[in-house]
């Protein structure tokens, strides 16, 4: 199958929530590196609380990449934990973005 589409049912939707030391770190741009390697479609911010929260969909596969990616996280950051849910795809989104921390989900 060819990258350029995919249909409904190969795709899921990942939510996780990263905690530890998450902010300040480049955490975010590194999420965004991640999931565009991986054609990855969502977003990723901070949270008030200190987490990152992240939103993803694509093939399962490339999602399991992006989770573990999240319990290992960039030079400087230190993940205590990865809250995540999976469910099926919402094909909400068109790229994967960085959202302000005022965000209001999708």
């Amino acid at each position: 199958m060819s990258g350029d589409g995919h249909l409904s049912g190969d795709l899921a939707r990942l939510e996780a929530i990263v905690r530890g030391r998450v902010q300040g770190v480049g955490f975010r741009w590194f999420v965004v590196r991640i999931a565009d390697g991986l054609d990855l479609q969502g977003w990723v911010a901070n949270e008030r609380d200190g987490s990152v929260r992240c939103v993803a969909e694509g093939p399962r596969p490339a999602l399991e990449g992006l989770l573990e990616a999240l319990r290992d996280g960039p030079a400087g950051a230190r993940v205590d934990a990865v809250d995540e849910a999976w469910t099926a795809a919402t094909n909400g989104f068109d790229r994967f973005a960085v959202r302000s921390s005022a965000h209001s989900g999708d």
